[in-house]
């Protein structure tokens, strides 16, 4: 693969859609359980629910849509296929962030918050506080490839989607703000390394995005209170 950033568009042909459905429909269930509650694991019940969800209710063309209205982009890092959604923000003197999702997680946890990062002015908010917004797919996780040898480990996984070659590519700047999802203390500890590529500035935090809402993201980077996206969940 070229170590270009290529455009890249989601488009998941149908005949997979109704193979996975139809597979989830032919989901041959085991006996349910023997008590009322979940001490032998997950209810036979919530997960046939669950499965029917997905068979028959999840609308994926929907969130197809949601996916590709953000630029989506491809390019090797470190050998492997990686995949990313990058807003530049409309402000000339937005600082780059660089969102990292964690396990189990995708990118789809930040489509939300991408907006009012990107361009604070349209929701509200100051043009002082805008970003240009980089979220990368770990190795593995939605579009960027599976690794095909051992080693990718979650340090080396975090330092591939966040590394400064990654993120410069995109924003052209070596300052930058950068956070990360809850995959624990391995990544915090990898993204707190001193690394001199990086450059002066770089500030950066491990969030757990799934509770964090945009206003706690970027009030933890760059230490103010951004009450106007309270409502930004």
């Amino acid at each position: 693969m070229s170590t270009d950033v290529t455009p890249f568009r989601i488009a998941i042909p149908e005949d997979q859609l109704r193979d996975l459905r139809e597979r989830l429909q032919r989901t041959r269930w085991p006996e349910r359980e023997t008590v009322d509650d979940w001490s032998q694991g997950i209810p036979l019940a919530y997960l046939k629910e669950l499965c029917a969800y997905w068979a028959d209710g999840y609308d994926w063309r929907a969130t197809e849509a949601r996916l590709n209205a953000r630029p989506q982009f491809r390019t090797e890092l470190d050998g492997l296929g990686s995949h990313c959604v990058h807003v530049r923000s409309p402000h000339k003197d937005a600082l780059p962030l660089v969102i990292s999702h964690g396990w189990p997680g995708s990118i789809v946890e930040f489509l939300k918050v991408i907006g009012p990062l990107a361009d604070p002015t349209a929701h509200g908010g100051d043009a002082a506080d805008a970003f240009h917004v980089l979220c990368p797919s770990l190795p593995g996780y939605g579009f960027s490839d599976k690794p095909a040898q051992p080693g990718w480990k979650v340090e080396r996984e975090i330092g591939a989607a966040t590394s400064p070659r990654s993120s410069s590519r995109s924003c052209s700047c070596r300052k930058s703000a950068r956070s990360s999802g809850s995959s624990g203390d391995a990544c915090e500890r990898r993204l707190q390394r001193p690394n001199r590529a990086n450059g002066p500035g770089v500030r950066k935090a491990v969030i757990s995005s799934i509770r964090a809402p945009s206003r706690v993201i970027t009030s933890t980077l760059c230490g103010r209170n951004f009450s106007s996206l309270a409502s930004h969940r």
